[in-house]
C-alpha cells in the first residue's frame, strides 16, 4: 500500500484521511516539516499534502516547505505533492513553484470535493 503523507503544521482545514484512504494510501500524519522529513527516512511515501506557509522573516527562504522539497528532489523525486495555500500568499507561492515540482496546489478553503480532484490528478500521473 503507498503511503501518503499529510504534514498538518498551521491546519484549519478538514481531516481528509478517510478520504485519502479511499484512495488506497496508508496515511501518516506529522505536525511539522522537520518530523515529516525524519519519518520520510523510515517509509518513502508516494504523496505528500503539506501547507505552503508564507513567512517574510525567513533570511534565505520564503517558507516551510523550501527544504522539504529540496529534500524530495534529491531523494524521492518519485513523489507527488499537493500544497495547500492561501490565496494572499498566491505571488510567493508561484516563486516557490519556480523553483520546485509540485503537482497540485489547492487554495484555501479547501473541502473534500477538491482534495479528491487533486488525488484524482495525481493518480492519473501514476502516484500508485
Amino acid at each position: 500500500m503507498a503511503l501518503l503523507l499529510s504534514i498538518s503544521e498551521i491546519g484549519g482545514y478538514p481531516d481528509f484521511s478517510s478520504l485519502y484512504q479511499e484512495f488506497g494510501y496508508q496515511t501518516l500524519s506529522a505536525k511539522s516539516v522537520r518530523k515529516a522529513i525524519s519519518s520520510m527516512k523510515k517509509q518513502a511515501p508516494a504523496v505528500i499534502v503539506a501547507e505552503f506557509n508564507f513567512q517574510s522573516d525567513f533570511r534565505d527562504r520564503t517558507s516551510n516547505l523550501e527544504t522539504l522539497l529540496a529534500t524530495l528532489q534529491g531523494q524521492y523525486p518519485q513523489c507527488k505533492v499537493i500544497v495547500l495555500y492561501e490565496k494572499e500568499f498566491a505571488p510567493a507561492f508561484a516563486r516557490l513553484q519556480e523553483s520546485y515540482p509540485i503537482d497540485c496546489a489547492l487554495s484555501f478553503p479547501v473541502n473534500s470535493g477538491d482534495m479528491r480532484s487533486a488525488l484524482e490528478q495525481i493518480n492519473q500521473k501514476g502516484a500508485h
